[in-house]
């Protein structure tokens, strides 16, 4: 009970709060982001891209050796 309680409370506070301090406190909590930098973002992109790559080889080659063997069987 007292945890819908404190819920309520939370509520109450957030609907009250007007726009130009909403507005302080998203400044406030952006300015504590810690942002990648140039070259981060570069090499973390190239892995995706290389990981992505070797993914889809990998399912294709799996897709092709289904598909060989099922049409083995049945074929």
């Amino acid at each position: 009970m007292r945890f819908s309680a404190a819920f309520c409370e939370e509520n109450k506070l957030a609907s009250k709060t007007n726009p130009f301090t909403f507005l302080q406190q998203v400044r406030a909590e952006v300015s504590k982001v810690v942002w990648p930098t140039r070259r981060e973002t570069v090499v973390t992109t190239i892995m995706t891209l290389i990981l992505v790559f070797i993914t889809a080889v990998f399912f294709f080659i799996v897709d092709q050796g289904l598909s060989y063997g099922t049409g083995f069987l049945f074929g």
